[in-house]
């Protein structure tokens, strides 16, 4: 029991969720910068599926997913990727005019 609730605990953190915000993102939204969309979906799916089977896990996962801890790195995560997807961008923008720099477009 006690290593499912770490590997539980384990999964929450890589994914690094909050319930609410998972409801609202969309996966096919072109601009967003936010990487951690997927991982979003994918923790949504397993709380839904969880709380389907075991009402009780499914809350243990919410309640998980609420504590400062997870919620703290979550908001690391996506301030981060951000700018790493901003620098990403940037890069890509340079690419691309020294490309047609070169080739004269």
């Amino acid at each position: 029991m006690l290593q499912s609730r770490a590997l539980v605990i384990a999964l929450i953190l890589l994914l690094g969720t909050t319930l609410p915000e998972v409801q609202s993102k969309s996966i096919f939204d072109k601009d967003r910068r936010d990487w951690l969309v997927y991982p979003d979906a994918v923790a949504s799916y397993i709380y839904d599926l969880m709380s389907k089977i075991y009402p009780k896990g499914g809350q243990f996962l919410a309640d998980i997913a609420q504590t400062q801890a997870v919620v703290v790195t979550r908001n690391f995560l996506m301030k981060e990727t951000a700018k790493l997807s901003m620098l990403a961008e940037q890069v890509a923008e340079k690419i691309k005019a020294w490309y047609a720099k070169v080739l004269g477009y």
